[in-house]
Formats: C-alpha cells, sequence, structure tokens
C-alpha cells in the first residue's frame, strides 16, 4: 500500500491546498511543506489525468482514511467494469472470463489495487470490450486510462491495426488528448506537458524487470559491481552491473523495435482479412506483453496489464486461451510470492525470492512467444477475404 500513502495521497492532497501538505491532514510530515501541483508546476512521472483518480479517492476517505478510500475506488471501478462484462450472465464465455479476472486478482495480491494501474484496468477491459459496438467510447476510454497509465496505448495500437473503423480510435484518442493537454496548457502546465516520457528514458533497470534477472543472479553470487540498491529519487530498487549502462541504453530502441514487428505482421493479417475477433486479443497481449518483457521497469503491478486482452480473447474464443490464461496465473502467483511476500529477501539478493522472481520472467518470455505463435496463426476470415479482393478489384 506505500505508493498510496507516500505518494497518491500526498500529490493529490497538495491539489487541494493550495500546493502544500500539512501535518494537520498528513501525519507523515512533520511540518507545512510545498509539494507543487504535480504534471502542472512539477514534473511528474506519469501522466496528468494519473490524478484524476488519486483525487476521486478523497470521496471515499471518509470510510477510513486515504488508503481505505483508495481501495474503495478501484473496487467501484472493477465492479462496474465486471458487471458489463458479465452482462445478463448467459454468455459462457464472459462468465469465464469473469471467473478468469477474478482468480488474477486474488493470486496477485493487493498490488494490483494498491497501484494506479489496478484503476486502469477495469477501463481497459471495458474499452476493449466497447470496440466492436461502441467504437467512439471505447477508444476514449482506452485514450483516457493511456493518459493515466501509459501502458493502454498497447491496446490503442492493437484496435488501431485490427479494427475497420480505425480512423474512429484515432480521432477518439486526438479528441482526449487534445482536451488534456488543453487543460494542462491553460493551468500553465504546458512545460510538464510530456514530462512522463523523459522520467521514463531516464531510468535504470529496476529489479523486477526481465532484463534484470541476469544481474539479480550476479549479485547474489557476489560478482564484483553487482548489486541491489534503492533509488531515492523513484522510491524502487534496481540492479547494477558490468556494462549495465549499455543495456540501460538499448532498452527502449528495442521495446520500440518489438512493437513494430509485432504491429506489421498485424497489419498484414487485416490486409489479407483476418477477422477483429481473431486478431485484436493476440495482438493486444502481444504489445502488451512486449511493453512488459523488453522493459528497464518491471513493477509488480505491470503483471495487471495482461488481464484486457485475456479477458477478451477468453469472451470471443475461450478454446484457444485455456492455456495463455493458465500461465497468466502462474505468474500473478509468482508476483505475489515474489512480492510482497519474500521482497525483503529479494533485495538482500537471496537465492529463494531470486529464483521465484526468474521463474516468473521466464513464464513471461514464455506467454510472449506463445502470443507471437498464435497472432502468426491468425488465418484470414474467408468471407471477410472475398469481400475485400472484390473491393479492390474493382477500385483498381
Amino acid at each position: 500500500m506505500g505508493d498510496v500513502y507516500n505518494v497518491y495521497e500526498r500529490w493529490s492532497g497538495a491539489w487541494l491546498h493550495g500546493g502544500y501538505v500539512d501535518p494537520s491532514w498528513y501525519s507523515m510530515v512533520s511540518e507545512r511543506t510545498h509539494v507543487g501541483f504535480v504534471g502542472i508546476t512539477e514534473p511528474w512521472v506519469y501522466p496528468q489525468l494519473a490524478l484524476v483518480p488519486m483525487l476521486l479517492a478523497w470521496l471515499f476517505a471518509w470510510a477510513g482514511g486515504y488508503t481505505i478510500g483508495w481501495a474503495i475506488l478501484v473496487t467501484v471501478a472493477d465492479a462496474a467494469a465486471f458487471a458489463l462484462l458479465v452482462g445478463t450472465g448467459r454468455a459462457t464465455g464472459r462468465t469465464v472470463a469473469a471467473w478468469f479476472w477474478l482468480s488474477f486478482i486474488a493470486l496477485l495480491g493487493p498490488v494490483g489495487i494498491y497501484r494506479l494501474d489496478g484503476f486502469t484496468v477495469p477501463l481497459a477491459i471495458a474499452g476493449c470490450l466497447w470496440l466492436v459496438g461502441r467504437p467512439w467510447l471505447g477508444s476514449a476510454l482506452l485514450a483516457i486510462a493511456t493518459w493515466i497509465k501509459v501502458w493502454p496505448a498497447a491496446l490503442v495500437v492493437a484496435a488501431v491495426v485490427a479494427l475497420r473503423r480505425r480512423l474512429v480510435v484515432v480521432a477518439a484518442g486526438l479528441a482526449v488528448s487534445a482536451a488534456t493537454l488543453l487543460v494542462v496548457v491553460v493551468l500553465g502546465g504546458g512545460a510538464h506537458a510530456f514530462g512522463f516520457i523523459a522520467d521514463q528514458s531516464d531510468r535504470g533497470i529496476q529489479l523486477e524487470a526481465p532484463v534484470g534477472t541476469l544481474y539479480l543472479w550476479q549479485a547474489v553470487a557476489g560478482v564484483a559491481g553487482s548489486s541491489v540498491y534503492y533509488d531515492f529519487d523513484l522510491i524502487t530498487f534496481q540492479v547494477t552491473g558490468p556494462h549495465v549502462d549499455a543495456v540501460i541504453a538499448v532498452m527502449t530502441p528495442l521495446q520500440i523495435l518489438a512493437v513494430v514487428a509485432l504491429a506489421a505482421p498485424g497489419a498484414v493479417k487485416v490486409w489479407r482479412g483476418a477477422s477483429f475477433a481473431a486478431l485484436f486479443p493476440r495482438l493486444a497481449l502481444g504489445l502488451v506483453l512486449a511493453f512488459i518483457v523488453f522493459n528497464k521497469v518491471g513493477s509488480p503491478q505491470y503483471m495487471t496489464w495482461i488481464v484486457a486482452p485475456l479477458v477478451v480473447g477468453m469472451v470471443v474464443d475461450r478454446r484457444h486461451w485455456w492455456g495463455p490464461a493458465a500461465l497468466a496465473l502462474a505468474i500473478a502467483f509468482l508476483t505475489q510470492a515474489v512480492y510482497p511476500l519474500t521482497y525483503w529477501q529479494l533485495v538482500s539478493a537471496q537465492p529463494i525470492p531470486a529464483a521465484l522472481l526468474t521463474a516468473r520472467n521466464v513464464l513471461l518470455v514464455a506467454l510472449f512467444a506463445w502470443v507471437v505463435v498464435m497472432i502468426a496463426r491468425v488465418a484470414p476470415h474467408p468471407h471477410v477475404h472475398a469481400r475485400l479482393q472484390r473491393q479492390r478489384a474493382a477500385a483498381s
């Protein structure tokens, strides 16, 4: 729960108290301190709309403080998306997907609730479910989620590739972005509008990131120059070792390359007549996993990102999604086994939690490889392919 009461409460509370934190409402400070307005007067690690759920949590703080208020807010958002997912309860695929989501929440543990990512997951699920029937609304929800935490951009890219009405997705995203930036500029925060991008590019390798596994085991083995250390500016544990700067420099380009390498064949599949139902969940999961596997940051709450595409996949074709879903549940279980259950042993470079984390990261890579194969196996829909052929012949 640390992020909630250490930073979410302080950042949002400062907005409600003129940019200051005061011992009268925030017991973790001893004197009145100027914090400013994050995202506007101060650079921030998150996109500006991340402040919205942080402020909304105050509406429920009466129930037992800000941390309880945050948990209630995320629960309400989850319940709304869950109701949308289950619907009348008569569709087996939706019911199975709902049970999967509940199981994932239980296995991942509290980090899936007490982080900003927990609020974006129900928005992402609702947005994905509405993409076909209500593309404007679904696309707008995905854009809003992206301006809260960047990861739903992977779902937006998948929608632009797989959805025939892709201009709607682009237009909705541009509308949400323009409205957000307009408010930021009017409030005087133009200089910090995209500060979250620069902040991420300057980060080192986080302890839990898949790419950090080698350095973690070097620290466990006591290799000279390798260690786990705490970054006080980012409030997280990171790893270091030989040639770490070169690895840090290559990770962002590698991540971009992975996204392009998945989106390009996805676009070819669409051109050849692949249906949205067949391609979108697979491409969305692949892009989300590319954001995780090739990321130099690997916070445990990142595992929540894989829920939305898996839920959609089980809704449209549960028979082909049992394997990935089971693997995702194992990933969630191992993540909780590491954080918070054995985390203090992990930061001390103990072998057992290091082995648990390594197993989790291996499963992430395995799931990524699995979904790449699933994307490659997407076949063109015969009726769609024939119609597209006729349209192209008529146009030529």
